[in-house]
C-alpha cells in the first residue's frame, strides 16, 4: 500500500495541469514529464519482478526443451516487441523467428512445425489476428506461451502457460499509448532469454559464434594466424646480414622491423627502425656495415599463431611495443602489427 501511494504521488507530481500543456512549457516542466514516464515504467518493472514466479520458470524450461524453434507472434506494438524478443533469443543460441500475426493467417503459418513453441504477445489478450493462430498450434500439438495483461482473456485461457504482463497504467501523460505495457513485455522477454541462456550453459565463446561480424565475435574468435603477415610478407634476415641490407628488408615489408634468425632458422632476435635510429645516434653511419646479430634486440616479445588476436593486443599494451613476432617451434612464422589489429577491429 505504501508503495502504491508513493507511486500515485509521483504520478501526480509529473502530470502537468491541462492549462500548462503546450509549446510554452519550461525546460524544468518538460524534464519532469520525461522523468515521470521513466519512473512509471520503472515502477511497473519492479512490480512485475515481485509477482512473477513459477509460470516464468515453466516457460523457460519449455523453451529450453524445445527441439524446434521459438515462434514469437504479435500485432502492432506487441508485434514490434515480438521481433526484438525473437532476435534476442536467436542471438543467444535459441532458434527463433517472428511470425506476423496477420500474415500468419494468410499463408505464413506454413513455417510453423509441431516441434516449435509459440510465444503469443497481446496486452488485451483479445487481438483477433493473434487468436486466429491458436487453433493451428493446437492442431499441430505445439505448446503456446501467452504474454498478456488479462488472465481471463481468450488468449490467457487458451494458452498452456500464461505470463502476466499487466500494468496499472501506461506511462505516457495521457495514460493511453502502449508504453509501460510494451516495456514490460520486452523486459519479460529478456528475462526469459536470460533464464534459457543459463539453462543452456552458454559461454562467451558460444555467443561469439552467432556474432562473427561484431566486435565481440572478432575478439573471441579471431586468432593471431588470421591477422599476421607470413610467408613472403614475413621480414626476416640471418644473423650475419649487414645492417644496411636488413634496412631494405625492414622498409620493403613495411612492418618497421625484421626478424633475425640463426643458422637453424630459429628466432635469435628482432631489429626495428627504432633500434636503427638509436644505433646511428650512438655509432654513426659506419654502424650500417655491422652484422645485424651484433646489434639486434635479443629475446623479443613473441606470441603463438593459435593465440587469440585480443591477447596480442594485451601483450603489446603491457610491453609497450607495436609489433610481435609470431613463433611456432622456436621459428618465426609471421609478424603481427598493431595496425593489423586495428584494421581487423580488435584493438
Amino acid at each position: 500500500m505504501m508503495r502504491e501511494a508513493e507511486t500515485r504521488v509521483q504520478e501526480e507530481a509529473c502530470t502537468l495541469p491541462r492549462e500548462r500543456r503546450g509549446p510554452d512549457l519550461s525546460g524544468e516542466e518538460l524534464l519532469a514529464v520525461g522523468r515521470g514516464v521513466l519512473r512509471r515504467e520503472a515502477e511497473e518493472l519492479l512490480r512485475a519482478s515481485e509477482r512473477v514466479s513459477e509460470e516464468l520458470v515453466r516457460a523457460a524450461r519449455l523453451i529450453h526443451a524445445c527441439t524446434g524453434r521459438l515462434v514469437v507472434t504479435g500485432l502492432g506494438k506487441s508485434g514490434l516487441v515480438g521481433r526484438k524478443i525473437a532476435s534476442t533469443f536467436a542471438s543467444l543460441g535459441t532458434p527463433a523467428l517472428f511470425l506476423h500475426a496477420a500474415e500468419g493467417a494468410h499463408g505464413d503459418l506454413g513455417m510453423v512445425c509441431r516441434d516449435d513453441v509459440g510465444l503469443f504477445l497481446s496486452n488485451s489478450g483479445e487481438t483477433r489476428e493473434v487468436l486466429e493462430l491458436l487453433p493451428y498450434f493446437r492442431r499441430l500439438g505445439a505448446p503456446v506461451i501467452a504474454m498478456t495483461g488479462v488472465a481471463s482473456s481468450r488468449l490467457g485461457e487458451g494458452a498452456d502457460i500464461r505470463i502476466d504482463s499487466g500494468v496499472l497504467r501506461e506511462a505516457d501523460p495521457l495514460g493511453l499509448a502502449p508504453t509501460s505495457s510494451t516495456t514490460l513485455q520486452l523486459a519479460l522477454g529478456d528475462a526469459l532469454a536470460g533464464m534459457v541462456t543459463e539453462l543452456r550453459g552458454l559461454r562467451q565463446e558460444d555467443f561469439a559464434l552467432f556474432h562473427p561480424g561484431g566486435s565481440l565475435g572478432k575478439r573471441l574468435l579471431l586468432r593471431v594466424c588470421d591477422v599476421m603477415a607470413g610467408g613472403d610478407k614475413l621480414p626476416v634476415v640471418s644473423e650475419d646480414t649487414p645492417v644496411r641490407e636488413a634496412l631494405f628488408e625492414i622498409t620493403s615489408k613495411g612492418y618497421g622491423a625484421t626478424c633475425v634468425v640463426s643458422s637453424r632458422k630459429t628466432l635469435s632476435g628482432i631489429f626495428t627502425d627504432g633500434d636503427l635510429r638509436r644505433l646511428v645516434e650512438r655509432r654513426g653511419l659506419q654502424a650500417m656495415e655491422l652484422p645485424i646479430g651484433a646489434v639486434m634486440t635479443k629475446s623479443p616479445r613473441t606470441i603463438s599463431p593459435q593465440k587469440l588476436a585480443a591477447e596480442a593486443v594485451l601483450l603489446m599494451e603491457r610491453s609497450e611495443v607495436s609489433v610481435l613476432v609470431v613463433v611456432s617451434e622456436e621459428c618465426p612464422v609471421g609478424v603481427v602489427h598493431l595496425h593489423d589489429l586495428l584494421k581487423a577491429g580488435i584493438a
